[in-house]
């Protein structure tokens, strides 16, 4: 663990509590913008990777030794409870998941059965179980929304759109709400399952949740990610949940509504106005602009000053970027915001 960063710093901000610094840490920091990634990674899908728990576990260290961030992020991704269960869904290096036989009727619900974490997913449980040990900062376990993933599943590839999702929404609202339903049973099966073995919070994913209107997300989404929330609230009523979409604005009041502690925003929503719209006790974590990190390291400074004058000096601030880091990314960039968020924060 680098000199800089905090084994508690993470955890009392997400708690509603002062720290000594603003805790940092960043959406993607494990990848491909890492040497030390693509030293170990191999070829072949991330699914094979997130297999073998020696791996995946010291690719989520990777740059929590390199950056001295307050958080480590499970190495994984979204599709693999839908992957673990025999749905057909694999993540396709430089495509993303893609299903050969996407979810189209009711009887494509068998291929979605319910989550054992403990049978299905018996490797991520290690990797967590070995991160709890070797960690000094909390460990965040994170899930696809339902409407992320499920788009996945319907669409069967990544899509800019997403006209079959929504036209199952419109036509088939019985399915879509089954469908729904299912994938919002394994997100709180698989992060119920990480915090068990030891992560300390959560995220929950919605990527692709900004491209509905208001309507379709009160309507056909917003139920689904509640129940997520709210069935881990039961649950793990101490593990904090952040709740982070893309493109979202539109929709803050009601990913709010949702129920998690924290509220992750994109790099195109202020804080102040996050705040004001939302409660100036609201907790949030974000936004520096990814693109701001691409270039060298003054202009991610000054991007970093401002996001940090945005927040104003309130202490429910967790930094961020507004989304996850590309492999672009020059490393010594990061490295360089956190110890500036660091320095400049400390209390």
């Amino acid at each position: 663990m680098s000199a800089t960063s905090s084994p508690t710093a993470f955890l009392q901000v997400a708690t509603g509590k002062p720290a000594e610094h603003t805790p940092v840490w960043f959406m993607r920091q494990a990848g491909r913008s890492l040497p030390e990634y693509r030293a170990v990674r191999g070829e072949g899908s991330i699914l094979d990777a997130i297999k073998q728990p020696r791996l995946a576990a010291d690719i989520t260290l990777q740059p929590v030794a390199r950056y001295g961030v307050d958080a480590a992020v499970l190495y994984s991704d979204i599709v693999v409870p839908a992957h673990a269960v025999g749905f057909g869904i694999d993540v396709a290096p430089g495509t993303g998941p893609v299903a050969e036989h996407p979810f189209r009727t009711v009887a494509d619900l068998q291929r979605l059965r319910p989550l054992d974490a403990e049978a299905d997913t018996p490797y991520v449980l290690e990797t967590v179980r070995m991160l709890a040990a070797e960690l000094k900062v909390p460990l965040l376990a994170f899930a696809g929304a339902p409407f992320t993933v499920g788009s996945y599943l319907v669409e069967g590839k990544p899509s800019r759109d997403h006209l079959i999702t929504k036209q199952m929404m419109r036509d088939e609202p019985e399915l879509w709400n089954a469908l729904m339903q299912r994938i919002a049973e394994h997100s709180v099966a698989s992060i119920a399952s990480q915090l068990d073995a030891g992560a300390k919070a959560f995220q929950l994913f919605d990527s692709w949740a900004g491209t509905l209107t208001h309507e379709e997300y009160r309507t056909m989404v917003l139920p689904h990610s509640a129940y997520v929330f709210a069935q881990l609230a039961k649950s793990h009523p101490h593990a904090p949940g952040i709740h982070f979409g893309l493109g979202c604005d539109h929709l803050l009041e009601m990913m709010k509504q949702a129920g998690p502690q924290i509220i992750g925003l994109d790099w195109r929503t202020s804080i102040t106005d996050a705040r004001r719209r939302l409660g100036a006790d609201t907790i949030v974590q974000g936004n520096l602009n990814p693109e701001l990190v691409l270039g060298d390291v003054a202009t991610a400074l000054a991007g970093t000053d401002a996001v940090l004058a945005d927040n104003g000096g309130n202490p429910g601030h967790i930094f961020n970027l507004g989304h996850g880091v590309q492999p672009p990314t020059n490393p010594d960039v990061l490295a360089a915001i956190v110890e500036h968020v660091h320095n400049t924060t400390k209390r």
